[in-house]
């Protein structure tokens, strides 16, 4: 078996945020994906270890600020390759408060989603959580980035933690 054939899969790049008492966190996320139109459902898959589960698992609320072709190695790897256990990721970038108090990255993203969790599902190293859209907004109309742009043309890696993580 050729698992390298799973690289064919068309995904996005996205940050997914959330809040516990007072806190942000997001990480870079490429499983994300609409289930259904009415309502809008939404499922962000996120690994059980991350600082971003705990925070979506206690406040049932995430966003999903959609990266655009402008983003560069050095801003997904805050997101993507840093813990928020031992860095604020919010820091050094503009962001916004939704409508719950939840974050939404503004820069070098192109829209954002905000979702409540209406369901989970288990699997053994990630959480699929079901989200219920309840708002949302275009930034700019720049060019999404996708996962294939993310290797092909800023030379990204795939960090373990990853969905799409490959030995």
């Amino acid at each position: 078996m050729d698992k390298n054939a799973l690289k064919k899969i068309s995904y996005g790049l996205y940050i997914v945020s959330s809040l516990k008492n007072g806190k942000f966190n997001g990480q870079i996320a490429n499983s994300v994906f609409q289930v259904t139109s009415d309502p809008v459902l939404l499922i962000a898959s996120i690994n059980k270890s991350n600082l971003t589960h705990e925070y979506i698992s206690s406040s049932k609320k995430f966003t999903i600020s959609i990266l655009s072709q402008k983003a560069d190695f050095n801003f997904i790897g805050n997101f993507g390759f840093k813990s928020g256990r031992d860095v604020d990721k919010f820091s050094k970038v503009n962001f916004k408060l939704s409508n719950s108090g939840a974050p939404v990255v503004i820069d070098k993203c192109t829209a954002w989603l905000e979702c409540d969790v209406i369901n989970t599902f288990d699997t053994p190293t990630h959480t699929l959580f079901l989200g219920k859209l309840i708002d949302s907004e275009i930034i700019d109309d720049s060019e999404p980035l996708t996962y294939d742009y993310y290797q092909k043309v800023i030379k990204g890696k795939t960090p373990p933690s990853a969905t799409t993580y490959i030995k």
